[in-house]
């Protein structure tokens, strides 16, 4: 007999979700994408901080209002279930098991590596950063599937702790920058550097990243306390303190360093920023907090992994449903489900290095940024959802209805449009990698589902 998942977590662990998933690692290492994708032109990078903060808001809502009538395992698998079929449900669950939430959290592991190694002066893609990658992903992994109830906690510290740097910067930058006058030289030089392609599209696809990981509170909500209340109030609570968090750091960056110095300072220009404000020693000390900002953003993003393979086996489908659904006794975790979360992610920042890092691509024109189009994906399946919602929920009133799913599909088509206008090529390649590992999903559907439990 299947075992359930057990009420253990309440609003402040899914609020804590959403902002410290969200508010990790992306805020720290895109924002020299974003300079950089619009040529240090600071107005137009703001408006992308914006634009992507807003489809985040958008998305976030429509899926609360779901929040609060459907409640199961794994929320946005309930919802694509529910909305669009039993069949569409399976293969989102399927795509957020092997691709969406082990890509993200592999990312995350190297971002928190990669900070760790700036710090103590290290190559971002040599293999002490890599070693220490794969120390972080197996950390997270063990936390979360030996003492989950510590895995809430941490996330809830580590969203604490993460809001320091970001606030310093928002308010000291801004400062030190009006004093200085480096703000008002950022603001109003334009474009310091040329560009390819559409710069505000390039610089939103690159925020897409930094605004990713809402979706991942709604994997607890099996486990969440009053979940119909409360994971709506964290879903748009934690979205829209992230955008207005997200807006008045990238201002008081600006505040603190040259667009130019930014640009030229790749994996240090963070640090670059936060020494001039703060002075070296400040600096350091406050980008330690940066690197404890990543590992809440890993620890979010794995525990949700570790549920990712349960949440298909759970409702009887998936390969081997009646390895994954076991649930331990002694923590309430899907340990099998976990181990499989974790091998996932382990592939996935294996080929991270290889496609992104090396010197020489492992996969040739198939090695493409596993830290952005895997977002864009999940943007393009929401709007089946977002359709199915406007026919089937007659219940709810016109703005609930259609206004907002209205507004979540054309904000998602502005993800996928984005994207392909800004990376191209890049885009049809991973398609023929998504369309391969979609296809083993049809395979694998009822493989082991025969087996004696």
């Amino acid at each position: 007999m299947q075992q359930e998942l057990e009420k253990k977590y309440g609003l402040l662990t899914a609020i804590a979700m959403v902002v410290g998933i969200v508010i990790g690692s992306g805020v720290f290492f895109k924002a020299e994408k974003v300079l950089v994708a619009t040529g240090g032109n600071l107005p137009l990078g703001i408006l992308s901080w914006g634009l992507g903060g807003l489809v985040m808001v958008i998305c976030a809502y429509n899926f609360a209002v779901m929040a609060t009538h459907y409640e199961k395992v794994s929320g946005v698998v309930d919802y694509a279930e529910v909305m669009v079929g039993k069949s569409y449900g399976y293969y989102f669950a399927w795509f957020m098991a092997t691709i969406y939430f082990p890509a993200m959290a592999s990312v995350v592991a190297w971002v928190a590596a990669r900070y760790s190694a700036v710090l103590l002066g290290w190559d971002i893609a040599g293999p002490q950063a890599m070693t220490l990658a794969g120390l972080y992903l197996i950390g997270s992994f063990t936390m979360n599937t030996v003492s989950p109830k510590l895995a809430g906690r941490f996330q809830i510290t580590t969203t604490v702790a993460k809001l320091i740097p970001l606030g310093l910067m928002a308010v000291m930058g801004t400062i030190f920058g009006l004093k200085s006058g480096i703000m008002v030289e950022n603001f109003t030089s334009g474009a310091v550097a040329e560009v390819q392609g559409n710069p505000l599209f390039g610089a939103v696809v690159g925020t897409c990243f930094a605004y990713e990981g809402w979706i991942c509170a709604t994997s607890i909500n099996a486990e969440l306390k009053n979940a119909k209340k409360n994971l709506p109030r964290a879903l748009m609570f934690g979205s829209i303190f992230v955008v207005l968090m997200y807006m008045l750091y990238y201002v008081g960056l600006a505040g603190a360093v040259e667009n130019q110095v930014m640009m030229a300072g790749g994996e240090t220009g963070a640090k670059i920023a936060f020494s001039n404000v703060f002075s070296h020693f400040g600096g350091t000390l406050l980008f330690v907090f940066v690197v404890i900002s990543c590992l809440g953003a890993l620890n979010g993003l794995m525990l949700a992994c570790t549920r990712a393979f349960y949440a298909m086996a759970s409702r009887s489908e998936g390969p081997v449903p009646y390895i994954f659904q076991s649930v331990d006794k002694a923590t309430n975790m899907p340990n099998n489900s976990a181990a499989m979360g974790l091998f996932m992610a382990a592939i996935w920042l294996t080929y991270f290095y290889g496609a992104n890092l090396a010197e020489v691509s492992w996969f040739g024109v198939f090695g493409f940024d596993s830290s952005e189009l895997p977002i864009i994906t999940i943007y393009s399946m929401y709007i089946p959802i977002f359709l199915m919602h406007m026919v089937k929920e007659t219940r709810l009133k016109v703005f609930q209805r259609f206004v907002m799913p209205l507004l979540g599909i054309g904000a998602s088509l502005f993800m996928v449009f984005a994207a392909m206008l800004s990376m191209r090529w890049a885009v049809l390649f991973y398609l023929i990698v998504f369309a391969a590992v979609m296809g083993l999903g049809r395979i694998l559907k009822y493989y082991g589902h025969t087996e004696n439990r």
